[in-house]
Order: structure tokens, then C-alpha cells, then sequence
């Protein structure tokens, strides 16, 4: 069994900062990926940044520039520091993971969501 733990959604006006949290736990090997989508009311759910654990990172066009992604590998969890946030990053954002099991096999999983609302 494998959890995804989210935290630091909230609201903020545009221009302001969040961050978010996620940590792994459970029958955990490795987890060669982590990062973020989210899903606004009435769109699609869309990639937003990941963190592979040989140190590739990639973002969103809309979001480069103001979103960093890490993670603390001993600690399994993996961070969004989310700057200069504007109305239209407005959405429940998710947690993703690539995580190989201490049994061998191989999935995603997503965390619970955390809602992230951007308005003055």
C-alpha cells in the first residue's frame, strides 16, 4: 500500500506564494519520479512539473519562471514553491508519483488534491 499525503493549498491574492508538500510512505523501493498536475473546474487535468531522481525537471510554459519543483529523496516527499500566482493557476492540484514497489512492480499514483484558489 502506498499513500501520496498532500499539503499547503490555500487561498491567496495575485502576486502571492504557496507551498505545497507531498510525501510518499509505504512498501516503497524507489521513486525514480515525482511532481504536480492539476485540474481547474471544467478543463482537463494537466502536468504542471516534475522532478525525475537523476535531476531532470520540467515545467509548464505557463507556469516557468515562477514555480520551482524539489524533493528531499530521504524523506520521499517533493515540494512546489509557487510564486507571483495568478487567477488562472486557480485548481486542485495533484501529487504524482512513479514508484517502484519493494515487490518489483511499477505504478502511478496520485495523491488526494490539495485546491489552490488565486483571487483578490
Amino acid at each position: 500500500q502506498v499513500q501520496l499525503v498532500e499539503s499547503g493549498g490555500g487561498s491567496v491574492q495575485p502576486g502571492g506564494s504557496l507551498r505545497l508538500s507531498c510525501t510518499a510512505s509505504g512498501s516503497i523501493f524507489s521513486i525514480p519520479l515525482m511532481g504536480w498536475r492539476r485540474q481547474a473546474p471544467g478543463k482537463e487535468r494537466e502536468p504542471v512539473a516534475m522532478l525525475t531522481d537523476g535531476g531532470t525537471i520540467d515545467y509548464t510554459n505557463s507556469v516557468k519562471g515562477r514555480f520551482v519543483i524539489t524533493r528531499d529523496s530521504a524523506k520521499r516527499t517533493v515540494y512546489l514553491q509557487m510564486n507571483n500566482l495568478k487567477p488562472e493557476d486557480t485548481a486542485l492540484y495533484y501529487c504524482h508519483a512513479d514508484i517502484e514497489l519493494t515487490s518489483g512492480e511499477r505504478y502511478d499514483f496520485f495523491g488526494q488534491g490539495t485546491q489552490v484558489t488565486v483571487s483578490s
